[in-house]
C-alpha cells in the first residue's frame, strides 16, 4: 500500500474555498495511487470560532480558571470539528474517507498537559481502518495519556502529529501544506529579495526553526529525520514543488554531503538582555532562572558576570527571581536575535568576519554574539531588526542558488 500523510493547518483550512482546494491535494496523491492520511489542525485563526485560540479564550485566555486537564479537553475541540467536516467534505466528493481522533489513530502520550510528548504510537486500529477508507482525516495536536484522558501536544504539535504518523506508518512522503510556497532564505516579510529553497537538509531546517523560522517545528523535523522521512512545505493554494526536506539537498546517495556555508537568515523579536555582574555570577543565577521556569538563551559566562537572553514577556518574572542575588543586573529589552544558519558552515574561515563587517558598515551594534557548528548568532536592537536581516541576507544570499 502506498501511503502519503498530509497535514493541512488552521489558515489552510478557514473557509470553505480554502478547504476545497485542500481536498484538490488529496485527490491528486490518490490519483496518482496513494492512500492518504490527512492530519487537521483546528479551523482558522484567532477570532474563528474554533480556533484554538477562541477556545482558549472561552476558559480566560492566558490566565485559564481550569485545569491544565480540563483545558486540553477543551482546546482538543477545534481539531476534533476540522476534522469530521473535512472528512464529510471528502465524503461529498465521493472519496471512501473516515474520521479519527489522535487517540483512535494510535497516539499514545504523557500526561504533560499543554505540552506531552508521544511516547509511542498504535496504529492497527488506522492501518485497519486504510483496508477499507482511501483516506483518513485524524485530528493533529492531541494523544491519549495512560489514564485515557485528551492531553495537546503543544504548539506546532499538528506537524509533530502528522510525522510521527508518517514515521509509524511508514510513509513515502509526509507533505505539510501552509500559507507560503516553501520555505525561504528569509522572512519574505522582513527581507525583500528573499528566495525559496528547493530542498534543504533535516538539520538545515531543524536550526532554522529552533532559531525562529516559523515554517514547521523542530520537534516535527527530529522525528521525520530519524525515520528518515521526506518532508515537503507546500501551498495549500497552488502546485508547486515547495521546498523538500531529507538527508542531503541533492538527494544523491554514496558521496560526501554537500552542504551550503549559509542557507538562511532568521530571526527572534522580542527579547531582552540580562547581565548579572558580581561574585561568580553563574550557578545561582542560571539556578534561579530554573526555579522560576524560565528558558535562557544566548548565554555566555565570564568571570565577573553572565549574560543571557529571554523572552521579554519573561522580564518581570526574571528580575524578580534574581533581586535577592548578590550580584548587579541590568537589562536591556526591545532586542532580537538574527541567525545565520548553514549546514556547512563549520571550518570555513571568514563567515564571521564577514556578519561584524557588514553590520559595522550599516551601523548596526552587536549587543552579543554566539556560534555553533551550523549557526552564528548576533543580538541587535528590535528596531535594527529589519535592517539586519536584509544587510546579512543580501551579504550571504544574494547570488547563492537556493
Amino acid at each position: 500500500m502506498k501511503l502519503i500523510v498530509q497535514k493541512f493547518g488552521g489558515s489552510s483550512l478557514q473557509t470553505e474555498a480554502k478547504r476545497n482546494q485542500c481536498a484538490e491535494h488529496i485527490l491528486t496523491a490518490l490519483q496518482d495511487g496513494f492512500k492518504v492520511v490527512a492530519v487537521v489542525s483546528a479551523i482558522g485563526r484567532s477570532g474563528d470560532p474554533y480556533a484554538t485560540d477562541t477556545l482558549l479564550k472561552l476558559a480566560g485566555g492566558n490566565t485559564p480558571a481550569v485545569s491544565a486537564k480540563e483545558l486540553d479537553m477543551l482546546m482538543a475541540c477545534g481539531e476534533t470539528i476540522s476534522s469530521v467536516a473535512f472528512s464529510a467534505l471528502l465524503q461529498h466528493k465521493g472519496v471512501k474517507a473516515g474520521a479519527m481522533s489522535g487517540a483512535e489513530a494510535g497516539f499514545r502520550t504523557n500526561e504533560v498537559y499543554g505540552d506531552a510528548r508521544i511516547t509511542e504510537m498504535q496504529t492497527a486500529a488506522l492501518e485497519g481502518a486504510l483496508k477499507d477508507k482511501d483516506v483518513i482525516v485524524v485530528t493533529g495536536f492531541q494523544g491519549m495519556t495512560p489514564k485515557g484522558t485528551t492531553a495537546t501536544l503543544g504548539r506546532g504539535g499538528s506537524d509533530t502529529s502528522a510525522t510521527a504518523l508518517g514515521a509509524a506508518l511508514k510513509a513515502e512522503m509526509v507533505d505539510i501544506f501552509t500559507d507560503v510556497a516553501g520555505i525561504m532564505t528569509a522572512d519574505p516579510r522582513i527581507a525583500g529579495n528573499a528566495k525559496p529553497l528547493k530542498a534543504v537538509t533535516y538539520a538545515e531546517v531543524s536550526n532554522m526553526a529552533y532559531q525562529g523560522a516559523k515554517v514547521i517545528h523542530p520537534r516535527a523535523v527530529e522525528i521525520a529525520m530519524q525515520a528518515e522521512i521526506p518532508l515537503r512545505i507546500r501551498a495549500f493554494s497552488e502546485d508547486g514543488p515547495g521546498t523538500i526536506i531529507r538527508s542531503t539537498i541533492d538527494g544523491a546517495a554514496g558521496q560526501d554531503v554537500k552542504e551550503r556555508p549559509v542557507t538562511a537568515v532568521t530571526h527572534k523579536d522580542k527579547v531582552c538582555q540580562i547581565k548579572a555582574a558580581g561574585p561568580n555570577p553563574k550557578a545561582d543565577v542560571f539556578t534561579a532562572m530554573a526555579e522560576a521556569g524560565i528558558s535562557v538563551d544566548f548565554i555566555s559566562i565570564h568571570p565577573e558576570f553572565a549574560t543571557f537572553t529571554i523572552p521579554s514577556e519573561k522580564r518581570t518574572e526574571a528580575l524578580d527571581s534574581l533581586q535577592d542575588l548578590p550580584h548587579d543586573v541590568t537589562w536591556t529589552d526591545q532586542c532580537a536575535k538574527v541567525a545565520v544558519v548553514g549546514g556547512g558552515m563549520s571550518g570555513v574561515p571568514g563567515i564571521a568576519a564577514k556578519i561584524v563587517t557588514a553590520l559595522e558598515q550599516q551601523g548596526i551594534h552587536v549587543l552579543q554574539s554566539a556560534d555553533s557548528h551550523t549557526t552564528i548568532w548576533v543580538l541587535v536592537s528590535s528596531p535594527q531588526l529589519r535592517n539586519a536581516v536584509n544587510v546579512l541576507h543580501d551579504s550571504f544570499l544574494t547570488d547563492n542558488n537556493a
